[in-house]
């Protein structure tokens, strides 16, 4: 059994460069020509698709994932939804008062309406996202 020398992985500008000269054979053809397979003990050669198309998307500069957060952590991620507590309290979570930049002690006016709740800042701007609708349906 011969082994075949694997091709190294092509990134970036040259993947995209190869992937043009490759516009006429099929993509699982385009993977492998890029490096994007690997032979098991059984010397069959396996493409792995989604590292080639992960890789094309990375290529292009094309952001999927959300951007980190401040402190570089992952984490979860608002919703911009909650629940009322079980002592009738709303909790507006740090993930929002920190994407608003508010900070301990800035004041709000309350609204009520008949679907929603306003937050105003005392200072009279709007928030924007302020507005919290009642899941009331």
């Amino acid at each position: 059994m011969s082994k075949k020398k694997k091709i190294e992985l092509l990134v970036g500008e040259e993947l995209l460069q190869k992937v043009r000269e490759l516009e006429t054979v099929s993509k699982e053809d385009k993977a492998k020509q890029c490096g994007y397979f690997t032979i098991t003990k059984n010397g069959i050669e396996r493409v792995n698709m989604m590292k080639f198309l992960n890789a094309l998307i990375d290529a292009e500069g094309i952001q999927l994932d959300s951007s980190p957060s401040a402190n570089g952590r992952g984490g979860r991620s608002a919703s911009y939804r909650i629940s009322v507590q079980s002592n009738g309290n709303l909790l507006i979570g740090s993930a929002y008062t920190k994407q608003m930049n508010l900070l301990p002690g800035d004041e709000f006016e309350i609204t009520l309406g008949r679907k929603h709740i306003r937050l105003k800042q005392v200072d009279g701007n709007d928030l924007e996202g302020g507005e919290l609708e009642e899941a009331l349906d």
